[in-house]
């Protein structure tokens, strides 16, 4: 294993900046946090497994998320449709879904649907 330098910033990926420190601070110009997700990666070189939580701040809810994946592919589309089953994913998707058509609506030469 390398050893992790925290004064040096180019080992960093581009965009991501080295912690100094477990807490992170907000400062004036960041939004404010709406949701946390936290996953925890692991490997044995086969398989490669994450496991973590998602905490809707707004709804109060948090959930626990997990999933599996041979390839790092596999493990990312995974994780994406675990989330994606979420009530807390699907209630928001209806609400936008639901929006979307009021807008719709309400557009010039929208279509009326007749009722079902």
């Amino acid at each position: 294993m390398s050893e992790r330098r925290d004064d040096d910033q180019a080992d960093a990926p581009k965009g991501l900046t080295p912690s100094k420190g477990h807490a992170l601070e907000r400062s004036q110009e960041q939004l404010p946090v709406v949701a946390r997700l936290v996953v925890e990666i692991r490997s044995d070189g086969k398989m490669t497994v994450a496991r973590g939580a998602l905490e809707d701040n707004l709804e109060g809810v948090r959930v626990g998320v997990e999933a599996r994946g041979s390839t790092p592919l596999e493990l990312a589309r995974a994780l994406a449709k675990s989330m994606f089953e979420l009530p807390m994913l699907r209630r928001a998707d209806r609400r936008v879904g639901a929006l979307r058509q009021k807008v719709s609506a309400l557009l010039p030469g929208a279509k009326k649907r007749p009722k079902t």
